[in-house]
């Protein structure tokens, strides 16, 4: 998504130069998304984005993977042979985490990639006994749809709740009951030892119980995939994320960072965020494209500078039956507001800074989700008995 949209901004920003989009794998450009949704479940064969390249004059170029930077050269090395640049955007996105001790281990399955759900496919087609390692985003979601195609499940967290990087235990375990009403079997606080890849696949489990698997899937997270990076002068954060400034430039002059694969400083929160979801992926291009198209027109007074890249973050899962929107950054001090019943088929729950709503999680509450994020854009302060009232509209629960 990251890499489309900048080539797709570029043009439409005015760019009038060549654009190249390398990627690594041999698929045209998808959306992830679908992945563990109807890709998955067979309801699609593909995701691939609806954009014209030949139409938009980009150079599309698949199965070329980067192993390299060289900005002295201006180059990045590629398994066949370099690609020069005048500019360059990284959109490399991350790479799902793998499970420790278990890399060599045939059969373990991870959901990143179309390759990876057209492998998972036949599990969900035959029925088979699945154990999901991680009840992340992605695991629950895989863990719908197995369920929805009558596959045993067992979903094991090492933490003590689901969606534990996510949100709190607090909020996150009501959500625990979702895994029960579908046939799933839910078991946190317990790591994985081990994966047995013998003639019966079983799962071995930290306090020495074994679940037996047909399958196993692995969500336990993503890294950015930056490691190709390395030696090049461009400054990465501990997580492995690019360095990227408040209009996603790197610290290597000319060169850009977009998506999944960078951080950026945020005024709004006052720290840095590395946020891996997909509407970061389409709105950061427009920054990327705007300060590529601004510096080769900087000489033109009336030219607008460009904007500082400080979004509200979103992101979205369908999961049990249910869709879980959130939008915003909550920290450990906020004020933690319920709107409905956490028990019922409705609710949410708004993170409240001095009174200022910082964020919200809405389960079955759109209206809650787009009312909320112009609210916390804004940095509006909500009443909060207003607010706890879910027959009230948020944007009537506004002070003054």
């Amino acid at each position: 998504m990251a890499g489309v949209q900048t080539a797709v901004q570029l043009r439409e920003q005015g760019w009038p130069g060549a654009v190249t989009l390398l990627g690594a794998e041999p698929h045209p450009p998808y959306d992830r998304p679908p992945l563990s949704k109807a890709v998955l479940s067979g309801k699609a064969e593909g995701s691939a984005f609806d954009v014209d390249f030949g139409a938009l004059d980009v150079g599309l170029e698949l199965g070329r993977r980067v192993t390299r930077l060289r900005p002295d050269a201006r180059e990045v090395d590629t398994e066949r042979g370099p690609v020069g640049y005048d500019r360059l955007v990284v959109a490399s996105g991350a790479e799902p985490v793998p499970l420790p001790g278990s890399e060599d281990v045939p059969g373990l399955h991870l959901l990143r990639t179309l390759d990876d759900a057209e492998r998972l496919r036949p599990v969900l087609r035959e029925r088979r006994r699945v154990v999901i390692v991680g009840a992340g985003w992605i695991g629950a979601e895989f863990a719908t749809a197995a369920r929805e195609a009558g596959c045993p499940v067992t979903v094991v967290e090492a933490a003590p709740h689901p969606l534990a990087g996510a949100l709190p235990g607090g909020v996150a375990d009501r959500m625990r009951g979702w895994y029960a009403e579908s046939g799933a079997e839910l078991i946190t606080g317990v790591a994985v030892a081990r994966v047995h890849a013998e003639a019966e696949r079983k799962v071995e489990l930290a306090d020495g119980r074994t679940l037996p698997a047909d399958a196993v899937v692995v969500g336990i997270g993503a890294r950015p995939a930056t490691d190709w990076l390395a030696g090049s002068g461009v400054d990465r954060v501990a997580d492995g994320s690019v360095l990227a400034d408040e209009r996603l430039r790197t610290s290597v002059p000319d060169v850009y960072a977009v998506g999944d694969c960078a951080s950026f400083p945020s005024a709004r929160y006052g720290r840095r965020l590395l946020v891996h979801h997909w509407d970061n992926a389409l709105n950061g291009p427009r920054t990327v494209a705007a300060g590529i198209v601004g510096e080769v027109a900087q000489a033109v007074a009336a030219f607008p500078p460009v904007a500082v890249y400080d979004p509200v973050p979103y992101f979205w899962s369908e999961q049990f039956g249910r869709f879980v929107q959130y939008a915003g950054y909550h920290s450990a001090t906020d004020e933690v507001l319920w709107r409905g019943d956490p028990d019922g088929a409705s609710w949410a729950v708004c993170w409240l800074e001095r009174g200022v709503l910082n964020a919200l999680l809405a389960v079955g509450r759109p209206r809650d989700l787009a009312q909320g994020r112009r609210l916390i854009e804004r940095r509006t302060a909500l009443d909060p008995k207003l607010a706890a009232d879910p027959s009230v509209p948020l944007k009537k629960a506004v002070l003054g």
